[in-house]
């Protein structure tokens, strides 16, 4: 009896072993220890070797993360160098972080949505985070953003104020089909516009969220065909590098990128992802998680524009307009894609006496501004 009664106890044992070892499972609605947290972040680059770009802005945010929490190092797991051209080489990446103990995965690239999307519902006892993209779930994945065209148009204020050529050249990760990129590039030509209505903007599509040689190499042919003005929706410092070289004016991006071509930066849109991953995983301790989207802004401070240079300041009306528009767009009266916009093609976009919606600048915007150009 002994025998019969002790087997069945000790196969019991067996079965449920490995979930008695989830100390650290996460449970929809219910609080987690600090201690028990295992954040799993992954880099589209390497912010542990680099000095700015959009990967060190999200590291820059998730260290202030753990200060703010009191979190240990041993708490945060990282794999680099993700880029999400290949699907497999997330979904690997991020199996990785689960099976090291990760309870919370952050993933900060658009082309990290489709796996983390696929993952999320394999391990429903994960909690899931995107940056940029719009894919979410009812239970354990959100996305999270901010209206970095804001600041972007904030910066076109700046750029078209400095040019002399009338032609600014854009460093973009990809065409019109990513309505992330396209939509930051619209509302800097927007901001150019508004300022110097006789200006172009010239686009230089890269195909690739980080190509440092590639970011270089297309400031190079963007400077040569004529700009004066270099931005970029690209990670690293390469193009203001090169406006700096070739003697000409920059808008950097991510980072303040004054420190690595102070020479050339007018200003740089930058990121502060900090306050945002402080609110996720502390609602991940206190059991309040929710997948609702967050879309930050200018006003809540996940996004904004580092202090213009002082050459601006010697244009007193230039740096009105700047301080007034940003106290508009904070305000909420100034919502930059509003009514009926023309397009570089002869179209339009937008309705008379309506702004667009969240949903079609992040999901749809795959139009270029009327005085867009590529190169």
């Amino acid at each position: 009896m002994k025998a019969h009664f002790f087997l069945p106890a000790f196969v019991l044992l067996l079965l449920f072993f490995p979930s008695c070892r989830q100390e650290r499972a996460w449970m929809p609605g219910m609080p987690l220890a600090p201690e028990d947290v295992m954040i799993g972040v992954i880099h589209i680059s390497n912010p542990f070797i680099e000095t700015g770009g959009y990967a060190f802005a999200h590291q820059a945010g998730i260290e202030e993360m753990k200060r703010n929490l009191g979190l240990e190092d041993g708490q945060l797991l990282y794999r680099t160098h993700i880029s999400g051209l290949n699907f497999f080489e997330v979904e690997a990446a991020v199996r990785e972080l689960i099976a090291k103990g990760a309870n919370i995965i952050i993933t900060t690239s658009w082309s990290h949505m489709e796996a983390t999307e696929r993952l999320a519902e394999e391990f429903p006892a994960v909690v899931f985070a995107h940056a940029t993209g719009y894919r979410y779930n009812a239970t354990n994945f959100t996305n999270f953003f901010g209206r970095i065209y804001q600041a972007r148009f904030l910066s076109g204020i700046l750029a078209g104020s400095q040019t002399r050529t009338n032609r600014i050249g854009y460093v973009a990760a990809w065409g019109k089909e990513n309505s992330e990129v396209t939509g930051g590039i619209n509302a800097f030509a927007m901001g150019v516009a508004r300022v110097n209505p006789q200006a172009l903007v010239y686009v230089k599509v890269i195909n690739s969220w980080f190509d440092p040689m590639g970011e270089a190499s297309a400031a190079r042919a963007l400077i040569a065909a004529g700009s004066d003005v270099i931005a970029q929706h690209s990670d690293t410092a390469n193009p203001q590098k090169e406006a700096e070289r070739a003697g000409v004016w920059g808008i950097g991006f991510n980072t303040d990128m004054s420190a690595d071509a102070p020479g050339a930066v007018l200003a740089s849109v930058i990121w502060r992802w900090g306050s945002y991953y402080t609110a996720l995983v502390q609602s991940v301790i206190d059991g309040t998680f929710s997948t609702e989207p967050f879309f930050g802004s200018l006003q809540d401070g996940i996004i904004d524009i580092t202090p213009p240079r002082d050459i601006v300041a010697w244009e007193p009306e230039i740096l009105r307009i700047f301080e007034e528009e940003r106290r508009r767009i904070e305000s909420g009266e100034l919502t930059v894609f509003y009514g009926v916009m023309e397009t570089n093609d002869g179209g339009t976009a937008g309705r008379a006496g309506e702004p667009l919606s969240d949903g079609e600048i992040r999901n749809n915007m795959n139009w270029y501004y009327r005085t867009v150009r590529t190169l």
